[in-house]
């Protein structure tokens, strides 16, 4: 790398890693993908008697535990019998002791939905009247905190892992088998099983604190970690290891005896590495498919394979780029990433786009299901602004597919130049050893006159030729030693320009204009790439538009249809005037207790249940919190203990007292009251 694009690619990458953790940050609490959406008693109900017990409904199975589902008397203590169950389909009730006293009653739900998401909520509703009650309902939360943020975060090192690791090992074997020798993409497909190992571990060490308490110290225990393994999240996670296990050796294998060949025999091991590495890899892939949305909701025996299909090619695609980027710019110069390989990957991204789009369309239909679900909730939302990175991602892909035509055509543009050097040179040799031969003749005669001469003086010379011989053994021995010295220093001459050729081939390869550009625009590729990994990891937690819309209908048919057949606020009050026959009972009716106009009945009854003839009944309505009131209202007497009134106006919502008077005689009258949530 330059030392001018060092510091670019530091800085960018610090930003995107900064925009992933704000995504991811700002998030939140998990979205559960199951919505509570009814039950009874309804929330702000005000009922006449305590009822035996509570039951809620939720738009999905759910699990449960000892304590999922309490309901809390006014003073914060326990009125429920505990041990909830599940009473029919999607609904779960809990019994309720008996004699529970008037007031407001709190009932505070934390489940586990059918997709491995926590559930939470709290709503109130009354028995006689409603009371000030010392339960706070912000409290109910469940996957917040830090370990909510160290699960979610946990999660996207763990997508961020597969991804890298299947990812990194399909580009080695369908687009580059040299890359199995080269150091940088080694580190990257080991540091995604490493990451992907060490989330898993995480993930399962949190899960049991993240359902339940959202306590950082229960992370470690045992008993919360047994029950984890018992639910069918655990049962993935444990999987997920077990098939990680498998991956290691596939990875021992990958850079191990597969980089040892040679390019014909890797050619054979390629074929088995490859079935054996998808195998694997879909299996990991399965684990997310069977504990989370695919699982549940429409069609999961179509929805679990296509999921399965969609996280293979996001990986085959991303991951791959991930590779592609380290090779561009950590690759060695003595084995340079061709542009072959980055053709060939080009062609896998393009079948991993199709796939993408075509499980993507599905998946939106089955979580979405409606044109306003797209753009009125926050699934929807986050769905859209994926699209838009995915189209953004394609257009960096298609910048980058340019440079690798250009670098092609350079390289091909530079192998023939090289070649017709070869030739050059092939044809200048031949020229040299032409003229070598003539110069070689003309030495062999000389050397014949010469040998001549030597006949000539054969008596003088072999005295000489004795001492030089005995000269001759002591040159040889001085010749051996300087022959030693000067093979060292080859040696070190010839690492020496084989570092100043590495040094040069490098120094080619990153002023060559082509490979920078694809440099630049692979770079984005993957800056792009974090931050939709990002938005993906909020997706998967983010209840779907369609369960949110189903919800949603159902509260509202439910809140009609109590509207319709049981919205009257009923108060029965006892009464005692002091005469001889003063003792009563008074039943006040409000329909449909909204602001505005109101029907309201007045039945009076003795203790055994006989109406009861009465002079006079009069009633006042208060609401103390705006100091309204009293507004006096007189019901006309309809027959023997029933009066009756028409267009009773109710100026705002709140809490009235309704305060009831009732004549038993000329001079034994008495005065009851109860508070009842109106509008």
């Amino acid at each position: 790398m330059t030392p001018t694009i060092a510091p670019r690619v530091r800085s960018l990458v610090l930003l995107l890693l900064a925009a992933a953790g704000l995504l991811l940050g700002g998030a939140g609490p998990a979205s559960a993908h199951a919505a509570l959406t009814g039950s009874d008693p309804q929330q702000g109900a005000v009922v006449d008697k305590a009822p035996a017990q509570v039951s809620l409904t939720f738009s999905e199975a759910v699990s449960l535990s000892d304590d999922s589902l309490q309901v809390l008397d006014p003073k914060g203590k326990r009125a429920d019998t505990g041990g909830a169950s599940n009473v029919s389909g999607t609904t779960y009730a809990v019994k309720l002791h008996s004699g529970l006293p008037d007031g407001t009653y709190t009932v505070a739900y934390q489940v586990v939905s059918a997709d491995s998401h926590p559930v939470s909520g709290a709503y109130t509703f009354s028995i006689g009247a409603p009371s000030s009650t010392s339960v706070s309902l912000t409290e109910q939360t469940a996957g917040g905190g830090v370990v909510g943020w160290l699960y979610g975060f946990g999660r996207y090192v763990s997508y961020a892992g597969f991804i890298v690791l299947a990812g990194g090992a399909a580009f080695v074997l369908a687009c580059w088998p040299r890359g199995s020798g080269v150091r940088a993409v080694q580190r990257l497909v080991v540091s995604g099983w490493v990451a992907l190992t060490a989330a898993t571990l995480g993930l399962l060490l949190l899960r049991g604190s993240y359902t339940r308490s959202g306590a950082l110290g229960d992370v470690f225990d045992l008993d919360l970690l047994g029950q984890v393994l018992q639910t069918k999240t655990g049962a993935a996670l444990i999987s997920r290891l077990l098939l990680l296990a498998a991956a290691a050796l596939f990875i021992a294998v990958l850079f191990g005896a597969y980089d040892k060949r040679d390019d014909e025999e890797k050619r054979d091991l390629t074929f088995g590495l490859a079935v054996g590495g998808g195998v694997v890899a879909a299996g990991i892939a399965a684990t997310w498919a069977m504990a989370e949305h695919a699982s549940t909701g429409l069609q999961p025996g179509i929805a679990m394979p296509v999921d399965v299909v969609h996280l293979l090619a996001v990986a085959a695609w991303l991951g791959g780029l991930s590779a592609l980027l380290v090779s561009l710019y950590w690759a060695p110069a003595e084995t340079p990433l061709q542009a072959s390989a980055v053709r060939r990957f080009s062609q896998v991204a393009f079948g991993s786009v199709i796939a993408l789009v075509l499980t993507g369309l599905y998946q939106s239909w089955r979580q979405v299901g409606s044109w306003s679900a797209l753009t009125g909730t926050r699934y929807g939302q986050l769905l859209l602004l994926k699209v838009g990175l995915v189209v953004l991602l394609v257009g960096v892909a298609w910048i980058s597919r340019r440079w690798t035509g250009r670098l092609a055509d350079a390289v091909v543009a530079g192998g023939a130049g090289k070649r017709r050097e070869r030739e050059s040179a092939k044809a200048g040799a031949r020229s040299g050893a032409g003229g070598s031969k003539g110069a070689e003749g003309s030495k062999g005669a000389g050397a014949g006159s010469g040998g001549a001469k030597g006949v000539a003086g054969s008596g003088v010379s072999k005295g000489a030729a004795a001492g030089s011989g005995a000269s001759r053994g002591s040159g040889d021995s001085k010749g051996a030693g300087a022959g030693s010295g000067d093979s060292k220093r080859a040696a070190q001459l010839a690492r020496q320009r084989a570092a100043v050729d590495v040094a040069r081939q490098k120094r080619e390869r990153d002023a060559d204009p082509n490979r920078y550009g694809l440099r630049r625009s692979v770079l984005a590729e993957a800056g792009v790439a974090v931050v939709l990994l990002a938005v993906t990891t909020a997706l998967t937690s983010t209840e779907p538009g369609r369960t949110v819309e189903e919800a949603e209908a159902a509260a509202a048919s439910s809140s009609s249809a109590a509207s319709s057949a049981a919205g009257v606020v009923t108060l029965d009050m006892a009464f005692d005037t002091g005469g001889t026959d003063g003792k009563g009972v008074v039943r006040v009716d409000i329909d449909p207790a909204r602001v505005g106009g109101n029907d309201m009945h007045v039945y009076v009854q003795r203790p055994n249940g006989r109406a009861f003839d009465i002079p006079e009944v009069k009633v006042a309505f208060t609401l103390e919190s705006k100091k309204l009131g009293p507004l006096p209202v007189t019901p006309d007497h309809i027959t023997t203990g029933h009066w009756s009134a028409s267009g009773v106006q109710i100026p705002m919502a709140g809490e009235w007292k309704i305060a009831v008077t009732v004549r038993t005689s000329d001079i034994d009258q008495v005065t009851v009251s109860k508070n009842a949530q109106i509008g």
